[in-house]
């Protein structure tokens, strides 16, 4: 069974935040399907659907929060972490994997100090495992912020983090 990692970067919403979202929840019930809409809403609001955000929507949609959750992790426009600022994906599609990009993945996490899938605590790098990007010839490529990065090698990695921290 596979495992859903929650985010350990601390949960910071405000108070207007959270004004906005049951303002919204609000004009959601009584009609067809509010469910989507109001996930769509909160993560609109938050940016990702920390657990504190899905029993906000439970809780005004009268719903369980084991639905709330169970609807945030099966589709895959919902994010249960923050994505940074500078958003990096490494392909791990087949062109990409043979030519090293595994190992691009692992020294990505070693220097920005975190897993797949999470967000730096200062929230300007969150770091995710792509699938084929269309960029086969330049493998392996990594991309931040839909900047592309071709033909790396696992020393290419630190000045590439650095343009960024600039």
């Amino acid at each position: 069974m596979a495992q859903i990692k929650l985010t350990s970067v601390p949960f910071n919403g405000t108070p207007e935040q959270e004004a906005k979202l049951r303002a919204g929840l609000q004009s959601l019930k009584g009609t067809n399907g509010p469910l989507m809409p109001a996930l769509q809403l909160a993560q609109e609001i938050y940016g990702y659907l920390p657990i504190e955000v899905q029993k906000i929507v439970a809780e005004e949609m009268g719903v369980s929060l084991e639905k709330i959750f169970g609807i945030s992790t099966f589709y895959a426009q919902f994010t249960l972490s923050p994505k940074g600022k500078y958003e990096v994906a490494v392909c791990l599609g087949t062109a990409c994997y043979v030519k090293g990009s595994g190992d691009i993945y692992d020294e990505l996490q070693r220097q920005l100090g975190i897993g797949g899938g999470e967000c730096t605590p200062d929230r300007e790098f969150s770091l995710t495992a792509t699938r084929c990007i269309g960029c086969c010839g330049l493998a392996p490529v990594l991309t931040v912020n839909g900047d592309v990065y071709g033909k790396l090698v696992t020393k290419d990695v630190a000045g590439i983090i650095a343009k960024y921290k600039a």
